[in-house]
């Protein structure tokens, strides 16, 4: 991986950060509907593994729309069956204006305006794309349907561990519903849950908690001035920090569009099932979060209690193992490898709204998820064995899923 190339005039504003980037050209990829919808679904996704979960409901509702005209995949959940000629555009476009009309009813206007302004670019017959907006419409509203009850916008029931009678900090924890939620093409939630974190009377518990209490703390004397960027640059979570390199892929590897849209939805289907795994090992073992352990002492005669200790940023409100950010990069690598040419890609460029300013170049895979698991350790979020077990954890996610939704056609599984 190249260092960090700062440019200070050229800061990337929050307005619709993913979007934003698409269209002032930071990422650099040529048209694409599909990846143009995935960028509208990446601005408006919401916090993390939710909005992971919105993009993949737009997506595979493009890809199953696509797939329906030119039969190439298995379908992921629906198959219609098109027998008139039917713009392939116009329908990959409406299936992610219907589907981000539902989850978004506040932006229908937006997302209407916006396809308008497309199907006027179409130069297919108006039948056909009359066809194609009503197969997308279609498709969206029976996989958004499929989705509607899978748990992850249930009401939130964590129950605080306690004894009664004695206070528990009432801060609200975060994302407990994806531990429950109905995974998209998992078998189930813990199908990969990991075996538990590292005893604390091990020696690899002292070296994580001693390496992390000096390198994690926001005053860390430790850490060097680009340790830290990385750590800032990585807080950005969901369909922002994940996505843009996909939307490279595409661009790089000049896919066609059903190709597209079966790479961008197997990707945001894995990256989902991947937040679904790993909170629900996340919530099975809560395990304490570095602030928690240093400001106690980490259980262990090794490991000295610092009472005023603080990580980079606010500790994320869930447990600590594994590490979420990890199983994310982990995924995206397995299925960019599996999916997406081959272990070795083009040179893959990223920014974020966290580092304003700040471009990160990538030129392998594991230049890139070794990164991302050393940002939530310079962060002061995650000890190192977690990051080691979030990364494996993601790519056996990627792996299975890239093999097992939608294959192609005649291959078995």
């Amino acid at each position: 991986m190249r260092g960090p190339v700062y440019a200070p005039h050229r800061a990337v504003r929050r307005i619709g950060f993913a979007l934003t980037l698409w269209l002032c050209g930071v990422v650099p990829c040529s048209a694409d509907v599909i990846t143009d919808w995935d960028a509208k679904a990446t601005a408006s996704a919401s916090f993390a593994g939710f909005g992971e979960r919105e993009a993949a409901i737009v997506d595979a509702s493009m890809f199953d729309a696509v797939n329906s005209i030119t039969p190439r995949y298995r379908a992921y959940l629906v198959q219609e069956h098109v027998t008139e000629p039917t713009s392939p555009e116009a329908a990959a476009a409406n299936a992610a204006a219907a589907a981000l009309e539902r989850l978004h009813p506040q932006k229908a206007e937006e997302f209407r305006s916006s396809l308008r302004d497309f199907l006027a670019t179409l130069s297919a017959p108006r039948a056909d794309v009359d066809r194609g907006v009503q197969l997308g419409e279609k498709v969206a509203a029976r996989i958004f349907d499929a989705r509607a009850n899978d748990g992850a916008t249930a009401r939130e029931s964590y129950r605080p561990r306690t004894q009664p009678g004695v206070y528990v900090p009432t801060a609200p924890v975060s994302q407990w519903t994806l531990a429950t939620t109905r995974p998209f093409a998992l078998e189930r939630a813990d199908q990969f849950r990991p075996g538990p974190p590292v005893s604390l009377s091990s020696k690899e518990w002292v070296t994580d908690y001693n390496e992390i209490k000096a390198l994690g703390a926001i005053d860390s004397k430790s850490r060097t001035p680009e340790q830290t960027e990385t750590a800032r640059f990585w807080l950005m979570v969901g369909p922002p920090a994940y996505h843009p390199l996909a939307w490279q892929i595409v661009s790089a590897r000049h896919m066609s569009l059903i190709d597209s849209a079966h790479f961008m939805a197997v990707y945001t289907i894995a990256l989902t099932d991947a937040y679904i795994a790993v909170f629900d090992a996340k919530y099975h073992y809560e395990f304490w979060r570095p602030v928690t352990a240093i400001r106690n002492g980490g259980g262990n005669p090794e490991t000295e209690r610092d009472p005023s200790w603080q990580s980079i940023d606010a500790t994320p409100m869930h447990p600590e193992y594994p590490c979420a950010h990890c199983i994310q990069s982990g995924t995206a690598a397995a299925v960019i490898e599996l999916l997406g040419g081959g272990p070795a890609i083009p040179e893959l460029s990223l920014t974020s709204s966290t580092a304003p300013g700040v471009v990160h170049r990538f030129t392998s895979l594991e230049a890139f998820t070794t990164e991302v698991a050393n940002a939530r350790i310079w962060a002061g979020f995650h000890y190192r064995s977690s990051t080691k077990v979030g990364t494996e954890m993601g790519r056996e996610v990627g792996r299975y899923v890239a093999t097992h939704c939608a294959p192609p056609l005649g291959a078995g599984r």
